[in-house]
């Protein structure tokens, strides 16, 4: 198979099966092909070659040997009639007409450029994430496909160090719904750029894995009493609601309370960082929790 075959090969198969890994042909292969078939292929070797768009021929190809070639030999017949033969870009774009971008959008290449997309995103590196884009899009990905993982990693990966990432990644993808391509790459592009430089934090993401677990350990934690709403006299007279200390009539509008189950008392999930607008949620917080919680 030329795809990977955890994609491509049930389990049973690859356990009484040897995987060999053949790797992409690099630039300079690609290279030294161009160079070996003008030198050594019969029918381009007696043709007048004077020049070729080397690199604009590879991007065509998208790395794979057997396109280059095909489109090199279908130029050059095109020019067939000419002394004195010049391959330009504009000839391999007439042979061509479409691009051999490597991006399958259903196999282990989709995955592997979306994961460099999001991870150049995280790492602060908007050239790196705008190039993935560009590589995606030009693969013919499907636009809001990744507008939508913007709107997970807007909150997954910066949160509340710069919480205009989510409205801005959610703006993003209601333009590119309503605009469509090809206006929706500079949509995307401005998405990506304002993430990919924005403070990051991931104490939001950790803080709900958190509390997930804490909830499937204790699925049954009872809500105290004070907390529960007592909409009928009975609830009154069974202690719902009271004692109940109502936030805005304190200073600042905070009182120190409990509103975790008794058993889960002074646990706490989420932990701000020190990034961006985060950094002032912190210090806030700190200030209104000073026995219960650590900041």
């Amino acid at each position: 198979t030329t795809e990977n075959p955890s994609f491509e090969v049930i389990p049973a198969l690859r356990s009484r099966a040897r995987v060999f890994v053949l790797n992409e042909l690099s630039k300079n292969d690609l290279l030294k092909i161009i160079d070996y078939a003008l030198t050594r292929d019969e029918f381009l070797s007696s043709m007048n070659i004077k020049s070729i768009d080397k690199d604009f021929l590879i991007y065509l190809s998208g790395g794979d040997a057997r396109i280059l070639l095909n489109i090199l030999e279908a130029a050059a017949i095109q020019e067939i009639n000419k002394d004195e033969i010049v391959l330009t870009k504009e000839i391999f774009e007439n042979v061509v007409q479409r691009k051999n971008i490597i991006y399958d959008k259903a196999g282990e290449e989709h995955y592997n450029v979306i994961s460099a997309f999001i991870k150049s995103i995280r790492g602060s590196d908007p050239d790196a994430a705008l190039y993935w884009l560009a590589r995606m899009l030009e693969g013919g990905e499907d636009p809001l496909f990744i507008a939508r993982r913007l709107v997970v990693l807007a909150s997954e990966d910066i949160g509340n160090a710069s919480p205009n990432a989510l409205v801005l990644a959610e703006a993003a993808f209601s333009a590119v719904d309503k605009i469509g391509m090809p206006e929706a790459r500079i949509i995307l592009a401005q998405c990506v750029t304002y993430l990919a430089s924005a403070p990051k934090s991931n104490a939001s993401y950790l803080g709900i894995e958190t509390a997930l677990q804490e909830v499937r350990k204790n699925p049954v934690a009872q809500v105290p009493l004070h907390l529960r709403n007592a909409p009928t006299n009975l609830m009154k007279e069974l202690g719902y609601g009271s004692d109940y200390k109502y936030a805005h009539d304190y200073e600042k509008h905070f009182v120190e309370e409990d509103y975790l189950p008794d058993e889960l008392k002074g646990k706490q999930f989420y932990f701000p960082s020190e990034q961006g607008q985060e950094k002032k949620i912190k210090e806030w917080l700190k200030s209104l929790w000073k026995k219960k919680k650590r900041y």
